[in-house]
């Protein structure tokens, strides 16, 4: 029998797209797939109560990086911050990390110690198994980059600069948005439509996109060997 598969599933929002990978963990869409871990960067995200009520519930952390700077004294950086979500990912030993609407970028020490290149705090090297890390992004390869592209790539369309967007999963590089597409769907945009309803258009394949992208990304990577955790 296959083991199951573990997620640790970064956020800063409302959760509907954690919600889609809970919803599908509970289906055939991610069969033997398992969330071991909700992290946010957002006290008041509503997607680590959306993990809590799950059934079973879904361990949650939080840390802001305001918070750990305001901990930490003034020489503490952006990169201290990174690294310490890093090890907090790693100590559930998942197959793979998604980031679902986690509105922070992370740097190279993040990156490093997913790929296992980078030693822990006391020094001691770590495992060298790499740890995929896609991302959800709600504009197609090579458009609107970075932060507010669903509103960016709408204003394009009103000012006749464009007739479609989409959303596409992609493999989280130290450029902003710039990995391998995993998945990409492309939706168009219709006339006279209200924003809002384009909104919610996008959001439903969103909601497809995440599922598949993680499936498929979780078909071509070995198990971890740990395999305890929470199944959603």
């Amino acid at each position: 029998m296959s083991r199951q598969r573990r997620l640790v599933v970064l956020i800063s929002g409302s959760g509907t797209n954690l919600q889609a990978l809970i919803d599908a963990c509970a289906s055939n869409a991610l069969p033997r797939t398992e969330i071991s871990l909700v992290f946010s960067n957002r006290k008041a995200a509503y997607g680590l109560t959306r993990a809590t009520q799950a059934s079973p519930a879904i361990p949650t952390a939080y840390l802001s990086l305001q918070s750990y700077l305001k901990t930490h004294g003034s020489e503490a950086t952006r990169d201290d911050y990174d690294e310490v979500v890093a090890w907090r990912v790693r100590q559930e030993k998942p197959d793979l990390v998604v980031l679902a609407g986690w509105m922070h970028i992370l740097g190279e020490k993040f990156l490093d110690i997913m790929d296992g290149k980078k030693g822990d705090a006391s020094g001691q090297e770590i495992a060298t198994r790499a740890i995929p890390v896609i991302n959800l992004h709600p504009a197609l390869p090579g458009a609107f980059d970075g932060a507010n592209a669903l509103q960016r790539a709408y204003d394009a369309f009103q000012r006749g600069e464009i007739t479609k967007t989409g959303v596409m999963v992609h493999r989280v590089v130290q450029e902003v948005d710039r990995g391998e597409p995993v998945v990409v769907r492309q939706i168009e945009y219709r006339e006279g439509e209200a924003q809002e309803s384009f909104e919610k258009r996008l959001h439903e394949t969103e909601w497809q996109v995440i599922v598949e992208a993680t499936r498929k990304v979780l078909e071509e990577v070995a198990p971890s060997a740990d395999t305890d955790g929470y199944c959603s």
